[in-house]
């Protein structure tokens, strides 16, 4: 499919791309600091240790620094790349890697990426620093931000690994991973079980090896020989990545998958998925007949937006449907919202795409 086909929208993310459940309210902001304080009052009322009262200081300063830093780019869309740091700049991965960077940025997406060498810096290069977010682990060797990133003001600095994790998934769209070490290796598994497990909102997960080499290929393989075979996993599991060794093809993985779908809310426990198109009625009826199984009750039907969806009000005109989702079925939910985008795309079959 060519990428041409697919409308960018880079500009109209939601606010908060982790699940979000609305309840019968939405409570003001003080209300949360003063839970935020008065957790803390807790904390020394149970005699915690002086070691356990750091670490929450030192994570919530970090969090609250970083949070300040990705505010004003939280509707614009971005995409975490994750690969190994040693990968030099004659390394055809390398090149890869700024190709994809470069071409995300012509679509208006931004890269954030760890901020160190290798694969980090080579998506930075491609990029550019407009286009480049980073958060770098502070350690006592080996890791430096990458020439792109340093210095700049969207570069974030963090001494955890677990407060850096939250953001590569929190603050991004997209997911690509190149071939990589344990890290690697890591942060992709991470990934997969929190959209599995429907802690992380579907998002496209692509896996793109270098030009004639099959990491992640081998990657699938192996999950489909050793997992897949012995019910470890389902066969709707792998519709949650996408492994290419394109381009072209990782770049539409990601653009495409917000073509009509722009993002899902839980409101009074009905899960509503907004979008850029109107369905039919014939259509939802399709999405019905097809996808049931992931259903607790009811039916699909389409909705307005709900008052409690106000703190996403740049979004309140998008039609939207609305399920009670099973909240187990991930990997069938992401192959429906990928049905949506391929049936209801109007610039799925024109020779070019308008630029949103």
């Amino acid at each position: 499919m060519s990428r041409k086909h697919r409308k960018t929208r880079p500009r109209v993310s939601e606010s908060d791309v982790l699940p979000t459940e609305h309840s019968t309210e939405l409570y003001p902001l003080e209300s949360i600091v003063a839970s935020i304080k008065d957790t803390a009052d807790k904390l020394k009322q149970d005699n915690a240790t002086r070691g356990d009262l750091k670490i929450l200081d030192r994570a919530l300063k970090e969090l609250r620094y970083a949070f300040k830093i990705f505010t004003p780019y939280r509707k614009q869309r971005k995409v975490t790349v994750f690969g190994s740091a040693r990968t030099l700049p004659d390394d055809p991965a390398y090149q890869q890697a700024l190709q994809f960077g470069r071409r995300m940025a012509e679509e208006k997406w931004m890269i954030l990426t760890g901020a160190g060498p290798g694969i980090m810096e080579a998506a930075h290069v491609g990029a550019g620093t407009d286009m480049s977010m980073g958060v770098n682990i502070v350690l006592p060797f080996e890791q430096e931000p990458n020439y792109v990133i340093h210095k700049d003001e969207k570069l974030v600095n963090l001494n955890y690994f677990f407060t850096r994790k939250l953001l590569f998934v929190k603050e991004v769209h997209a997911i690509v991973c190149c071939a990589g070490g344990f890290g690697t290796l890591d942060e992709a598994f991470e990934i997969l079980t929190l959209v599995q497990t429907g802690k992380r909102d579907p998002m496209p997960i692509v896996l793109l090896d270098a030009p004639g080499n099959s990491y992640w290929k081998d990657w699938e393989a192996f999950l489909k020989k050793n997992l897949l075979k012995q019910e470890l996993i389902s066969e709707e599991d792998l519709s949650l990545f996408f492994v290419t060794d394109s381009i072209e093809d990782a770049v539409d993985e990601v653009i495409g998958f917000y073509s009509v779908y722009n993002s899902m809310r839980y409101v009074k426990g009905r899960l509503v998925l907004r979008l850029h198109v109107e369905p039919s009625d014939e259509f939802v009826e399709q999405l019905n007949n097809e996808f049931r199984d992931i259903l607790e009750s009811g039916i699909i039907t389409k909705v307005k937006a709900h008052e409690l969806e106000k703190d996403d009000d740049h979004l309140v005109n998008l039609p939207r449907i609305s399920m009670l989702f099973n909240r187990k079925s991930l990997g069938r939910l992401r192959q429906m919202i990928d049905l949506i985008n391929n049936e209801l795309d109007p610039n799925h079959d024109n020779e070019e795409a308008e630029e949103e």
